[in-house]
């Protein structure tokens, strides 16, 4: 009996904006361009570091992988919304939700690490700049990006499979407009004590811990900064953290308010809000603050439309 009643839920019914069922059209229109916007703004700054040689150093390499991942970390989630905003019907088969949060929280762990990455390759280019090209050299890069992926993977793998052993033997709508953790956990009818603990270890690891890394960071470059005798001098290091501070400030902000926090806490109108801002927001913001707030992007970005206007009118 009790095997079969693990067997019963074969779909799920994403009821994220079910209480704005009279603005569907508008919040399609409005999702669908900033998603747009998400798409070709990463599209451009990837573009842009891959055909600028002057753009081929470390923080611009982490840059471009960021903004791939950010890419595939909004195609996890907002083609499957929008359509669901136009359909009456608002399901995603059990399978096709376990996919989902497997590659979702898999992209989301990648980038907290890569940020976290990030605020080293800062530490290293302002602390030690004569030893920068020897700390950060190209296989070093490439091996943090790799380690920040898998680790990022391991640890969705676990909590996807956590998840998905659970029963689901009734209910099968789930409150948000995806499949994610807490709501999940809200609509399973059995508990995993040890399961939860571990996927609040994990999401402490990734965001707490990543977050405390950049902290540390950024804590020695501004002892570092301070010692910098013209204000020049100072502005012009602050200037080159600026745009990865901001982005760090949204993307953990909104993540430990979701995942830092006990399961009793859960809201949807809230969550649905917070939720929004992490995976809209933040992809979004990405190539945004990186394209109006650094000039090295912007002189590269001049260039390759310089170059391609000239193109045209040959």
């Amino acid at each position: 009996m009790g095997r079969e009643n693990q067997t019963v839920v074969t779909e799920f019914i994403l009821a994220g904006f079910s209480h704005f069922a009279d603005l569907q059209v508008m919040l399609f229109l409005l999702f669908s361009l900033m998603y747009l916007v998400t798409l070709m703004g990463n599209v451009i700054i990837i573009t842009t570091i891959r055909l600028n040689r002057s753009l081929h150093i470390p923080m611009y390499f982490f840059l471009s992988i960021l903004s791939s991942s950010e890419i595939c970390y909004s195609l996890a989630i907002i083609p499957n919304m929008l359509a669901n905003l136009l359909r009456e019907k608002k399901t995603i088969s059990f399978t096709g939700c376990a996919t989902q949060m497997f590659l979702f929280l898999g992209f989301a762990c990648t980038n907290c690490m890569l940020l976290a990455v990030m605020g080293y390759d800062r530490y290293v280019s302002i602390c030690k700049p004569l030893r920068y090209q020897i700390l950060m050299n190209p296989r070093l890069c490439t091996k943090m990006v790799a380690c920040s992926a898998t680790t990022g993977f391991l640890f969705s793998t676990s909590e996807t499979i956590i998840i998905f052993t659970l029963p689901f033997c009734g209910p099968n709508k789930i409150k948000h407009f995806f499949c994610d953790l807490a709501p999940l956990l809200e609509l399973a009818c059995g508990r995993n004590y040890i399961g939860e603990i571990v996927i609040f270890i994990i999401s402490f690891l990734v965001v707490f811990c990543s977050f405390l890394f950049i902290l540390l960071s950024y804590f020695l470059i501004v002892n570092t900064v301070l010692k910098i005798p013209t204000t020049a001098g100072k502005h012009k290091a602050f200037s080159t953290c600026a745009s990865h501070l901001i982005v760090v400030v949204v993307h953990f902000g909104c993540a430990s308010i979701i995942y830092l926090r006990p399961k009793s806490r859960y809201m949807l109108d809230e969550d649905t809000f917070i939720s929004v801002s992490y995976t809209m927001v933040t992809p979004l913001l990405n190539p945004l603050v990186y394209s109006l707030r650094n000039k090295d992007v912007q002189i590269a970005l001049k260039k390759s439309l310089g170059k391609s206007s000239c193109t045209q009118r040959m």
